[in-house]
Parts: structure tokens; C-alpha cells; sequence
């Protein structure tokens, strides 16, 4: 019940703000081009018995910023999405996305957002705080705002910049000088990619979203294939993600709209998903196309059931699913 309130609450807000909910269609021709994101596959089969390749998408971001394209300024989904390799207290392989756009805005604007979310959850749900076991979280605390960087200098002493190019291209010898300095273990065939999330996992989010909200910004441009550069430095990117009570709850972007970087990124993800995972996804051609005609804009995605988790409480995400999957 708590859940379904939370969602009436945020459904109100977004009308509120002139947002207008679509629904995207599930059923795509890629489910998206990260190398550590997995889709579940499937076939269309036509009229004529033939049969085509395709994909429940990870997020419904590609037939959203078609929307964008279209002409649409403010939309939102809460979208069922499903990711294939994922199993855990905060992981289901189906789950509730709340993902929204905003059109001609910064992506700074998305952090005020979530704030206001982040209460109103708390609101409806009845909590003075937000709580993930022994962890908690004031929502209505002003939220702290970290650079990448900085997160890493202060929880594991290592000097992210140091090991860009200024051109944002990474030098994995000297993150991993950085690592040994600091005691985290890295296998011999890490890459730079592989480091950059053991220290995160290791040393950093733990101490996210403790007391208050964090908004964890300006990722390394390697670490952001979807979301423009910063103007100030090429080594970073417009993005960020929000923690609460140590747990990731969105990732947000100023959408990268250059259709033929975005489709070097996305080689660049393939060939690393196939170096890891043995296996590429198809691009969506349609969704490169449309970008060429995407107003400037900033997104982001929720994990609205994380969400719930936290505002009730709850230790598990089947504990607020409705019909959790068996798995």
C-alpha cells in the first residue's frame, strides 16, 4: 500500500511540473549498449514464419529520447524494465524504472528533483528518515553534492584526474599504481574500467548517502556513455548518481545528442561487452537517426522500487514487488 501511495504521490508531482507520462514500448530492437548491462532476448516472428532478433529493453531511454526528438519537452515513465545477470536484496531481474526528461534544462536541474522525490516518498510512506537496514538517510536534509574525483581523494586517497588524458582517454598503469598505494586489490587483467568500480564498490559508496542525501557528480567521460562532456573539462561528464543510506537509487545525464560520438561510444561498449561477456548487441539505428534531431536535455532514471525499499524500510526488493520474479 505504502508503494502504491509513493507512486500516486510522485505521479501528482509530475503533473504538477507539466510532465506528461508516455509508455514506452518494452519490445526493442536493442535493449541497450552498455558492456555490464544484459538483456533478456527473444524472437518477432512475422506474418510469414520468419523470425527477428529482439530484445526486452535494460531501460526505455532509446524510445524516450525518440519521444524528445519527436517534439515532446517533459515526459516520464515508470517502465517495467529487465536486466538479465542481476539477483540480490537490491536487485531483481524485473523491475519498476521511474525515468524522466526535461527538455532544454541542466542537468542540475534533475538533482533538485530528486531531492523533492526523495521527501515526498518519505511523505507518503509515513517516515521521518529513509532506512536500508542499519543505514539511514534524512531526506529532508539539504543533499551533499561530491565530484567523482574528490570521492576518491577523500575515501581512498587516489587521484582520479591524474590517470586522464586531457582528452578523457584513461592510462590503467597509473590507476593501478593508485590502487596498490591504497591497499585495493586489482586482478592482472583489469582494465582501467574494471579498477575505476573497484574502488567505488570497495571504498566509496559505503560512505554515500549516510545522514543525508549525496549526489556522487562529474563521472570520467569513459564512464558515461551516454552523456555529453562537461564544457569545463573533457576528462568529465555531465553526469551523477544519487545514494541514500548507501544505496544507488538514479543516474542522471546531460544527454550526450551527437549521433555519430554516441555511435563511437557504443562500438566502444560492444567490443568491451564481447572482450568480457563473449557476446554484442545490435544498435538501434532509429534511435541514432533521431538524435541528429534531439534538443539540448537532461535525464535520468530512478530504481523506483529501491525507492520504496527505503522509504518503508524493507530489506529486500521482492519484499515491495507485488508478484516478485521466481528466479
Amino acid at each position: 500500500m505504502a508503494r502504491n501511495r509513493i507512486q500516486a504521490a510522485i505521479r501528482g508531482w509530475l503533473a504538477e511540473q507539466d510532465f506528461i507520462e508516455v509508455d514506452p514500448a518494452a519490445l526493442q530492437v536493442s535493449p541497450g549498449n552498455e558492456a555490464h548491462l544484459h538483456g533478456f532476448a527473444t524472437s518477432a516472428i512475422g506474418t510469414d514464419g520468419q523470425a527477428r532478433a529482439m530484445y526486452l529493453h535494460t531501460s526505455p531511454e532509446f524510445a524516450m529520447k525518440k519521444l524528445l526528438a519527436a517534439g515532446e519537452t517533459r515526459i516520464a515513465t515508470f517502465a517495467h524494465v529487465w536486466r538479465n545477470r542481476e539477483r540480490g536484496a537490491l536487485h531483481s531481474p524485473e523491475f519498476t524504472m521511474l525515468e524522466w526528461y526535461r527538455a532544454g534544462e541542466d542537468y542540475t536541474v534533475l538533482m533538485r528533483d530528486c531531492a523533492a522525490l526523495l521527501r515526498l516518498a518519505a511523505g507518503a510512506a509515513g517516515a521521518s528518515h529513509l532506512r536500508f537496514r542499519d543505514r539511514t538517510c534524512d531526506p529532508f536534509a539539504e543533499p551533499e553534492r561530491l565530484s567523482v574525483a574528490d570521492a576518491f581523494a577523500r575515501h581512498a586517497g587516489i587521484d582520479l584526474l591524474s590517470t586522464l588524458a586531457p582528452d578523457g582517454t584513461p592510462d590503467p598503469a597509473s590507476l593501478r599504481a593508485g590502487l596498490e598505494r591504497s591497499g585495493v586489490r586489482a586482478a592482472d587483467d583489469d582494465t582501467w574500467s574494471d579498477m575505476l568500480s573497484r574502488v567505488l564498490v570497495e571504498r566509496v559508496e559505503p560512505h554515500l548517502g549516510h545522514g543525508r542525501m549525496t549526489i556522487l557528480d562529474r563521472y570520467p567521460s569513459a564512464e558515461a556513455a551516454l552523456a555529453r562532456r562537461a564544457p569545463d573539462d573533457a576528462r568529465l561528464a555531465e553526469r551523477f548518481e544519487l545514494y541514500a543510506c548507501g544505496v544507488e537509487l538514479a543516474n542522471g545525464f546531460g544527454e550526450l545528442t551527437n549521433p555519430e560520438e554516441q555511435r563511437r561510444r557504443f562500438a566502444a561498449e560492444m567490443d568491451e561487452k564481447h572482450r568480457v561477456h563473449g557476446e554484442r548487441y545490435p544498435l538501434d539505428e532509429d534511435f541514432l537517426a533521431a538524435l541528429a534531431h534531439m534538443p539540448p536535455a537532461s535525464g535520468i532514471a530512478m530504481g523506483f522500487d529501491r525507492l520504496v525499499m527505503l522509504a518503508t524500510g524493507a530489506p529486500r526488493i521482492d519484499d515491495v514487488i507485488w508478484t516478485p520474479v521466481a528466479t
